[in-house]
């Protein structure tokens, strides 16, 4: 009981917090078993906790290398594919176009890395409207999350220093790779017979250059255009 005789606030349990970091420092270190090495990513995904962001049912396998169901039929991409991409975007510092919110997840990586702003766009409301709600409640409110077609973006929306591509597409859209900014940069996977891959597409003074990578992804397919289904 504290002065006024009401009952004191009880601090963390130290239990809890112990346990809490051990999980966490297993996370990372299952992240760089898997390959991923850059320092900032690693970092970035040991301090935005990936829990908050997949769906209560879900939330006991949030630290585990697994892609989570999301509502519309969605899925939460596995966190060492979500690394592998970010790593090769190198976001920091760069205005971010995101395609494909999703849980918000990869969102506050964006965020958590350092980029000058974040636009995200999700085709589904539902998962545009849930995202924000945790990215606000979390402190990564700074990132501006849209519903529209990610794949043909709104012209006031500008260029882009980066543009990140969160699943599998046949081919990547012109209009798409039209928004990177010169010296820009665009991660995403292309469908092909063995899986998805990973490509990377740079914007260069010539045209833009793209080069289809041997990583695989298993990353789910991005469909075009608004969602019928809310």
């Amino acid at each position: 009981m504290n002065e006024d005789g009401a009952p004191e606030a009880s601090g963390p349990d130290p239990a809890e917090e112990a346990s809490g970091a051990v999980e966490t420092a297993a996370f990372v270190l299952g992240l760089r078993a898997r390959g991923v090495r850059d320092a900032a990513v690693l970092g970035a995904m040991e301090r935005v906790p990936r829990e908050a962001f997949a769906p209560l049912a879900f939330r006991d396998l949030a630290r585990r290398d697994l892609a989570l169901p999301l509502p519309c039929g969605q899925t939460m991409t596995a966190p060492s594919v979500i690394a592998t991409m970010l790593a090769a975007l190198n976001p920091q510092g760069a205005r971010v176009l995101e395609i494909g919110t999703g849980s918000g997840y990869a969102t506050a990586l964006l965020l958590r890395l350092g980029c000058a702003e974040v636009v995200s766009l999700e085709r589904y409301a539902t998962l545009a409207r849930n995202a924000r709600s945790r990215l606000d409640a979390l402190g990564f409110g700074a990132a501006m999350v849209g519903l529209a077609d990610g794949c043909a973006p709104p012209e006031e929306a500008g260029g882009f220093d980066r543009i990140l591509v969160n699943g599998t597409l046949r081919d990547l859209p012109q209009a798409l790779i039209a928004r990177l900014n010169p010296g820009g940069r665009l991660i995403g996977a292309l469908a092909g017979p063995a899986g998805p891959r990973l490509v990377a597409i740079a914007q260069e003074a010539d045209g833009p250059w793209r080069q289809v990578r041997e990583t695989p992804l298993r990353i789910g397919p991005l469909t075009p255009g608004l969602a019928a289904i809310l």
